[in-house]
């Protein structure tokens, strides 16, 4: 079983609606227990990083993810929920993240034929090996919404890159941690076979 929280984030239903196309069993849930039992935890989002925060800390599940991710079984993060497990984001200036990756979450600088925010489709270059990426070819095309990017300190954990004014960092694998800063639920069968890739995750 998937859990998908629930923190009054948007962009929920189309994660659990992509899980649902792949015959895979989710809740979306803010309790504990259920939490403590699933499989897998997903943490979607959209929106600030200081308001996503605050609703994590409203109802413990930054608690309740610090202790999942404990457990060794595997954690997604997309788009906000990439930016919450860093350190802060330069969107809400003293608003701590989740601590729990190291890097820097900073604005897409403006420049010419940049519009910010960053919204479309772009290609992926994979650095490194990433188990989510098994099956999809480097150069494969995903769906970006965001106005900041990932700077990650640990330049091992950065399994897909993209460009976009800049050399964003688009995809992070450490231990049993993944992110994802695009969309897969909405990436059509590229994004469908990386989900794919976390279901099957051993």
């Amino acid at each position: 079983m998937i859990a998908i929280l629930d923190y009054d984030a948007g962009n929920i239903k189309s994660v659990e609606k992509a899980f649902a196309i792949l015959g895979e069993e989710t809740v979306l849930t803010r309790d504990f227990s259920v939490i403590e039992r699933a499989d897998r935890v997903v943490l979607p989002g959209v929106g600030s990083f200081a308001d996503a925060m605050n609703h994590l800390k409203k109802f413990e599940l930054d608690k309740a993810i610090k202790d999942y991710v404990k457990s060794d079984r595997p954690f997604l993060g997309i788009c906000l929920g990439l930016q919450l497990l860093f350190d802060s984001s330069e969107e809400s200036p003293g608003v701590e993240g989740l601590h729990l990756l190291e890097g820097d979450v900073v604005r897409i600088p403006d420049a010419p034929g940049i519009k910010v925010p960053h919204i479309g489709w772009n290609s992926l270059d994979y650095p490194n090996k990433g188990r989510l990426f098994k099956g999809i070819d480097e150069g494969s095309f995903v769906y970006f919404v965001h106005s900041y990017y990932l700077k990650a300190k640990e330049q091992e954990i950065v399994k897909a890159t993209t460009e976009y004014g800049c050399h964003i960092h688009a995809s992070v694998e450490k231990n049993n941690i993944f992110a994802c800063q695009f969309h897969p639920e909405k990436s059509s069968t590229v994004g469908l076979k990386i989900l794919e890739n976390f279901a099957k995750l051993k």
